[in-house]
């Protein structure tokens, strides 16, 4: 039954504080977060080790490599020894750097290794955006190949929106990863994300990772926030509501 190791919440600032007061907030019930750009430009990679301290689990890397394979693999190296447990890598990067990435995590112990998951189609661009960039065939067909070419080339999971969740777990092997971001409350608003969906039609599609950032650290009550996502406390673990 779901629960709320599938959450991850995501870290979208870059105040160190501010990420930190987050993470001690939220810990007792959330175990993993997501970092980007922000903090990571702002405060290097040791920011890992200081989130970890304030109680955070694991750690998402959510830097997006894109970049010759040799680059990539040292970019894979470096998040490993830093202890994080899930990296994302554009899979428009190609074959070979897919492959670049996973020799390198391949090189670390099993217990150490990061989880590398591709990113497709980015959860803020729609159809018509990418008819302007010359991506001609529907989006889903186009988040459905990049993902078969990252499975093929051994990547442990793909990034998607709640709208390819469903085709993606008929077309990929069991146990490819799925991350998907754009999660929102039924009534919760886009911002700047174009496919957004609620945590029941992701987790019933067969997600294995929801993504939230707003609905959880901008909200001052955390269980009310949980209900709001269709999330419910039950015995202690959050099990998802369909009402």
């Amino acid at each position: 039954m779901p629960n709320m190791r599938k959450v991850i919440c995501a870290l979208d600032t870059a105040d160190l504080s501010e990420a930190q007061a987050t993470v001690r907030r939220l810990a007792p019930r959330i175990k993993a977060f997501k970092i980007g750009h922000a903090l990571t430009l702002s405060h290097g990679i040791s920011v890992v080790g200081r989130l970890r301290d304030a109680g955070a689990e694991r750690i998402f890397l959510d830097l997006k490599f894109h970049d010759i394979p040799n680059v990539i693999a040292l970019a894979v190296r470096e998040a490993a020894k830093y202890g994080v447990w899930m990296t994302t890598l554009h899979i428009s990067g190609g074959p070979s750097m897919m492959e670049a990435a996973v020799e390198e995590a391949n090189s670390f112990p099993e217990e150490s290794r990061p989880l590398l998951v591709g990113v497709s189609v980015l959860t803020s661009l729609d159809g018509p955006t990418l008819h302007q960039l010359g991506v001609l065939r529907p989006l889903p067909e186009h988040v459905l190949q990049l993902s078969l070419l990252a499975e093929n080339h051994r990547l442990d999971g793909v990034v998607c929106s709640a709208h390819e969740v469903r085709i993606l777990r008929e077309h990929l092997r069991h146990g490819t990863v799925l991350v998907t971001p754009g999660i929102r409350p039924a009534d919760g608003q886009g911002h700047d994300q174009r496919r957004i969906g609620t945590a029941a039609q992701a987790l019933g599609d067969g997600a294995d990772y929801l993504v939230i950032g707003r609905a959880l650290t901008g909200s001052d009550d955390l269980e009310t926030a949980i209900r709001r996502l269709g999330l419910a406390a039950e015995g202690g673990e959050p099990t998802l509501t369909t009402a």
